[in-house]
């Protein structure tokens, strides 16, 4: 056999099994992604009951409760720093655990002053599992196709989350009180983190301890910019059509649901989308759009439409996996997940002020200014969208070496 023919036997074996754990390694990313999806359905569908008719948590209470939560999204890049060198799938299923525990917790929790250590529990396991998704997809994605893989771990979360709404809406009305249900969620997530344990474990993150890099400062900004924006429609999109418009409960989760099933099929194309134009011409067009869908919620008074503008602004979410692959495309692999999770903190930093704020223009000035907010972030953004480098070609990174599970 010649020395060209046994080079090639001798390469096509190592192809092929790089591609097979490569696919076992975004399935189970997959399943757990999907596993979470559910469990956060599940906390958010109950949330505001539970604290409301349960818990009769006051105003004020709630202020302080959602400004402890989302103070961990900064917390949580303290703790990536200290976990650097670990692999990441299994920092991912301890995070997991972390998060059904404190989810559990929410089944014995009969007053206020017990409610803000679980809820901190649940929030820090989560806030740091956030960034490691996406870091290990890019680091299982083939070169090139980094933004398609991303679609794909968004239609898993996606279509969890629209099942876990599902499994709320069923168990409810067949007589299940919120407790139980919370165990339920808690076990999801338990799950979540069996998956986490069958992706390869040479995924971690050597180096640094932190990273906060003058030539991030681009996605820092833009991260910024996103959970300032993000907030002010998370907090007050829902809130405008139940107090203004006195949208029922049903009708509400029928709009979450919408947009989960957009987002399973939207996912995908989104991130091929992404691949093909780049970064820059993307991210424009979404912020643009969030422009007028701001300008939708501060202007329209017609419920049917607002409840349009509720939908597509929500399921428009997808298209923040720019940031995603624009700074895959500009951070070393060693650097890669600790960079997210600091953009993951810049995001919080607006995540923790931006609702009190806006909370303040909706009393004093009118709901309408707090979504005048939402159109100066907006606007902010496209400007520093114009900003990202154009699409460059993809590169051939380095090959997936598989690894012991």
């Amino acid at each position: 056999m010649s020395e060209q023919n046994q080079e090639v036997v001798d390469v096509q074996p190592d192809a092929a099994a790089d591609e097979r754990h490569r696919r076992r390694g975004m399935f189970f990313l997959g399943l757990a992604v999907a596993w979470v999806g559910i469990t956060m359905a599940m906390q958010m569908g109950l949330n505001a009951n539970f604290l409301s008719d349960d818990i009769k948590v006051t105003g004020s209470q709630l202020g302080l409760l959602e400004a402890a939560r989302e103070s961990c999204g900064v917390a949580a890049l303290g703790a990536l720093a200290i976990l650097a060198g670990f692999a990441e799938p299994l920092v991912g299923a301890g995070m997991l655990v972390l998060f059904g525990a404190g989810i559990s917790c929410y089944y014995g929790v009969r007053e206020f002053s017990w409610l803000v250590p679980a809820s901190l529990v649940w929030s820090l396991g989560l806030h740091v599992w956030m960034p490691l998704p996406n870091s290990i997809a890019l680091a299982l994605a083939e070169p090139g196709r980094s933004g398609h893989r991303l679609g794909q771990i968004q239609a898993a979360g996606a279509a969890g989350f629209g099942l876990g709404l599902a499994i709320a809406w069923a168990l409810t009305l067949a007589g299940v009180s919120m407790r139980p249900l919370y165990l339920v969620a808690a076990a999801t997530a338990m799950l979540g983190a069996g998956m986490c344990l069958m992706i390869p474990r040479k995924i971690k993150t050597p180096g640094p301890r932190l990273v906060l890099k003058r030539k991030y400062a681009l996605y820092y900004a833009l991260n910024l910019l996103e959970g300032w924006r993000k907030q002010i429609s998370i907090c007050f999109a829902g809130f405008l059509l139940v107090r203004v418009y006195h949208t029922p409960l049903t009708t509400l989760l029928a709009l979450m649901g919408a947009v989960q099933a957009i987002g399973y099929f939207a996912s995908p194309a989104v991130g091929r989308l992404i691949d093909r134009a780049g970064e820059r011409k993307v991210l424009v067009f979404y912020y643009l759009c969030l422009t007028v869908f701001f300008v939708g919620y501060a202007t329209v008074h017609q419920p049917w439409v607002l409840y349009a503008i509720y939908v597509v602004d929500n399921a428009f979410f997808v298209f923040a996996m720019s940031l995603t692959t624009y700074v895959n495309r500009i951070a070393p692999k060693r650097e890669l997940t600790l960079t997210l999770s600091m953009g993951v903190a810049m995001n919080h930093v607006a995540a923790v002020t931006m609702p009190l704020v806006g909370g303040l223009l909706w009393v004093y000035l009118g709901y309408q200014y707090a979504f005048v907010l939402g159109v100066a972030a907006a606007f902010l953004s496209v400007l520093t969208a114009l900003r990202v480098p154009k699409h460059m070609p993809a590169t051939t990174g380095p090959p997936f070496v598989p690894s012991e599970y």
